[in-house]
């Protein structure tokens, strides 16, 4: 018979917890030094320290990919610029595009930290952006602010919504004397400033920073700081911290992944009374991972890149992109949105397939050429139910 929840929850209440501080694994904590990124560390200090001083900051990008420290790090000077600074009309503004998901929610997310006046502060809805946007400016130029916002996952807020809140900011310098603003862009993809309008390019006069992967060695002294902070003694072995710095080291150097799969694990092991984390426990909290990811991955997905995902999964043993391209027209004729032409649905394939959930290979026919083989890569029940969500699925059939 299946536990009950009495049990669960008489287990729970006599079972031995196994956290004594939860938070230092969680995405939000920042240590109070960060290993193995001073060069880092100390490239964005130097960067935004002539704010110290009253004066504008170049703009800058962070580049890197998922869990290399980019956001960890302009947090952490972020707070110590905050200590050293006593200016009272300093802000420093931190912004995840991806959780505001689009251009007014972004900038309404931006405005809270300045305070805006009432009568002229940002309602959820119902602004046209333009005019959140001079409200801002007004408030920056007004009140003489020294703003530095960071803008992170930047690449998401451009490649959806376009480069039009850049735009605004980057060539607003008269408009907000005596203020000013400096931007710290942050953004997975290296390639992120090939899709920005030429103007807005001129304009951000930028410096760039790349986060290289963390090697395996440095995930284990990670994870090792952390435990320590986040478990009771003896909880998370050696050999345990080894594995899950293996397991991220291998497939990424994500210590984001590494520190969520470490906490995980310990979630785990507290729930089956256990003592401490074993490989059983990091095996289920990988597989838990994968589960949550993926359907993260498809629920942050705009509908054109759903519907098209949806299409490929009703080929069991692949296809290609003609075939492809006539069930996707069908979907949408039935779900009433637009069809994407055929160009730009080979472009938006080339984005799942670096998500992992396609697999879009060119394949040679010999004198017949070449075409492209596509296939899901993820379980159609998983992607069924997390479209299920959606109501614009709803007459997918």
């Amino acid at each position: 018979m299946p536990e009950g929840i009495d049990e669960i929850f008489r287990r729970a209440k006599e079972g031995k917890p196994l956290f004594v501080n939860r938070d230092a694994l969680s995405p939000e904590f920042v240590p109070s030094h960060l290993p193995f990124r001073d060069p880092q560390t100390r490239a964005v200090a130097q960067i935004l320290a002539p704010i110290l001083r009253g004066s504008k900051p170049s703009n800058l990008l962070l580049y890197g990919k998922t869990g290399t420290g980019k956001t960890a790090v302009a947090n952490y000077v972020l707070a110590k610029l905050k200590a050293e600074a006593n200016n009272p009309n300093l802000v420093l503004a931190y912004v995840n595009t991806r959780l505001a998901d689009g251009e007014y929610r972004t900038l309404a997310d931006f405005a809270r930290h300045l305070d805006l006046s009432k009568g002229k502060q940002i309602p959820l809805t119902g602004l046209a952006v333009g005019e959140v946007v001079d409200r801002i400016s007004e408030n920056i130029r007004e009140n003489k602010k020294k703003v530095v916002l960071v803008l992170d996952e930047i690449d998401y807020l451009v490649k959806l919504f376009g480069d039009d809140i850049l735009y605004s900011f980057t060539r607003s310098g008269n408009r907000l004397s005596p203020g000013f603003l400096a931007i710290v862009g942050i953004s997975n993809d290296l390639k992120f400033k090939e899709g920005l309008d030429p103007r807005v390019l001129s304009s951000m006069s930028e410096e760039e920073l790349v986060f290289p992967p963390y090697t395996v060695d440095e995930l284990r002294e990670i994870l090792t700081e952390r435990a320590a902070v986040a478990f009771r003694p003896s909880v998370a072995s050696p050999a345990a911290i080894n594995l899950c710095a293996a397991m991220a080291g291998s497939e990424h150097g994500d210590a984001r992944r590494a520190i969520d799969l470490l906490r995980i694990a310990g979630e785990v092991a507290e729930r089956d009374g256990l003592h401490g984390i074993d490989d059983s426990c990091i095996r289920k909290a990988s597989d838990k991972m994968e589960v949550d990811r993926v359907d993260e991955a498809i629920r942050s997905l705009p509908v054109q890149n759903k519907a098209i995902l949806y299409a490929v999964s009703r080929f069991d043993g692949g296809t290609n992109t003609g075939e492809l391209y006539l069930a996707y027209s069908g979907l949408c004729r039935r779900l009433g949105i637009e069809t994407l032409t055929q160009r730009r649905l080979s472009g938006i394939l080339g984005d799942l397939d670096l998500l992992g959930l396609v697999e879009a290979s060119v394949v040679s026919k010999g004198r017949r050429g070449r075409t492209k083989k596509i296939r899901l890569l993820i379980g159609r029940d998983t992607l069924e139910k997390t479209l299920a969500e959606d109501p614009a699925f709803g007459a997918a059939g």
